[in-house]
């Protein structure tokens, strides 16, 4: 750590302006910058009084095959601890596993949101929110497309998907709630795609990521001269949205003035784009998702209280992982699958321990961070099934909350040697039951595992024989190391 507690930054970068641009950035979440030309300058500032105090390094320009992978090979032989970051134009998921074998704790794709930088720096010095946890790769495996495809048998989440699946099919605003990562962004496109409007497009705009100034413009365009730097006309994304869907993450995040021409648009119909002289009539169906509360935000002046109301004529709250831990287990199969898919990527197993490990942790980040740690474990797993030590940062965060605090009250009710029981669910994503075939299976699979792999204990266990265990494995397609 940097002197008098300021983390220090290295930006490995030679271009002036980029330079500056990640140093002002930096600066604003209190961050020190120090820089180096290249990899050369960088290995040198290691040994310096301001590189033994380093907290991470930023590495621009990565470049698939070029000699970034090497940079990266030695920045971690001499530092291990060190966290790199990677900031990239190459925006591929072939791209973030080559940097993440590499030794990348982080992937960045430009152009990258200022809060996207920020909260990786901040992530990097968290205990909170896992250090060295990488966090790139949510926006690059697609989400879910349907209410089917939706995963998770929790009364309360399948209570909001009833909501928003009834809300599909009218053109009535919708407002999502719920924390950063539970997936209001896989309901929003499963919303989109179940309504009439599904051929249309659907444009997403993250409202927090946009500067304050820029936010009008790239709602409802401008026309070309219409301020200082308007060169040429831009399309404001309800007018691209036109006759589809418009969803507006962390809608709470919109400056006041731009809460005006939205409450406009939901009242009239009408985009006013700056510059225009006249209004320009949209058909666009608004959903709205927000990390806050917004009544907090009405009361606190930041959010206007007749927006809110327009906004809120259909509102549901996706409730957090921790909240759901039942679910992890089916949510580990499909983010499994889907992950299996990626280049590079292949299918991989979870034993018993690692599931049992992973309904343990309380899961701050919600799916999005359970995505990432099973991206991580499945890029650098060399076996045929993740296992605890795949998850290295889940059980040091395991070990200290519980060092200092009671497990989750869903697992504290739990005996410590039947835990492992809870890594069986009973119903599809859909809420339908199980296949009988799938839940025998997964009952063999616990016992091999909480035996030990000891199989006539485990046919005992199970009240069967050996060969009929030995049948059953041959069945289900079990191996008997599962």
């Amino acid at each position: 750590m940097a002197r008098d507690g300021v983390p220090m930054l290295m930006l490995i970068d030679e271009e002036p302006a980029q330079r500056r641009l990640v140093s002002a950035l930096a600066a604003r979440a209190g961050w020190r910058t120090i820089f180096a030309n290249d990899g050369d300058m960088a290995i040198a500032t290691l040994g310096t009084q301001d590189g033994m105090r380093l907290d991470a390094v930023l590495l621009d320009q990565w470049s698939p095959g070029h000699d970034a992978a090497g940079l990266i090979r030695e920045l971690r032989s001499r530092r291990p601890a060190l966290p790199i970051l990677i900031l990239t134009a190459h925006n591929s998921v072939a791209t973030a596993v080559e940097a993440m074998r590499a030794g990348a704790t982080d992937y960045l794709a430009k152009p990258v949101a200022p809060e996207r930088l920020l909260a990786a720096l901040n992530a990097t010095v968290s205990q909170e929110h896992g250090k060295g946890e990488l966090r790139p790769l949510t926006e690059k495996i697609s989400a879910a497309l349907s209410f089917e495809d939706v995963v998770g048998a929790a009364p309360q989440f399948r209570a909001a998907l009833a909501i928003a699946a009834k809300a599909a099919r009218a053109r009535v605003p919708v407002l999502i709630e719920g924390e950063s990562g539970v997936g209001k962004d896989v309901i929003a496109r499963a919303i989109h795609a179940a309504s009439p409007r599904h051929k249309q497009a659907m444009v997403t705009v993250n409202c927090g990521a946009i500067p304050a100034n820029l936010v009008e413009s790239d709602l409802f365009g401008h026309e070309r001269g219409a301020f200082t730097g308007a060169f040429e006309r831009q399309v404001g994304k309800f007018i691209s949205a036109d006759t589809g869907t418009i969803f507006l993450d962390e809608v709470s995040e919109m400056p006041l003035e731009a809460q005006v021409k939205l409450l406009r648009v939901l009242q009239d119909g009408e985009v006013q784009p700056i510059g225009a002289r006249r209004p320009v009539h949209v058909d666009v169906r608004v959903i709205a998702a927000t990390n806050k509360r917004l009544v907090d935000e009405i009361e606190a002046g930041r959010f206007r209280e007749d927006l809110y109301y327009r906004l809120n004529v259909v509102q549901l709250t996706v409730p957090p992982l921790r909240e759901r831990i039942g679910d992890v287990p089916a949510l580990c199969r499909h983010l499994l699958a889907r992950i299996a898919i990626q280049p590079g990527l292949r299918s991989l197993g979870l034993t018993d321990d690692a599931l049992a490990l992973l309904m343990q942790h309380d899961w701050p980040g919600n799916v999005r961070q359970l995505q990432n740690a099973l991206f991580r474990a499945a890029v650098l797993c060399e076996g045929d099934a993740l296992t605890p030590q795949d998850f290295p940062q889940i059980a040091a965060q395991i070990r200290s909350r519980v060092e200092g605090e009671p497990l989750h009250p869903r697992l504290r009710a739990v005996p410590q040697t039947h835990r492992e029981a809870a890594g069986i669910t009973l119903f599809e994503g859909d809420g339908h039951v199980r296949q009988l075939a799938e839940i025998e299976a997964d009952v063999i699979r616990l016992a091999i595992g909480h035996y030990r792999g000891r199989m006539t204990e485990v046919a005992r266990r199970l009240g069967i024989g050996r060969s009929t265990l030995y049948r059953k494995l041959a069945e289900l397609g079990i191996d008997s190391a599962a």
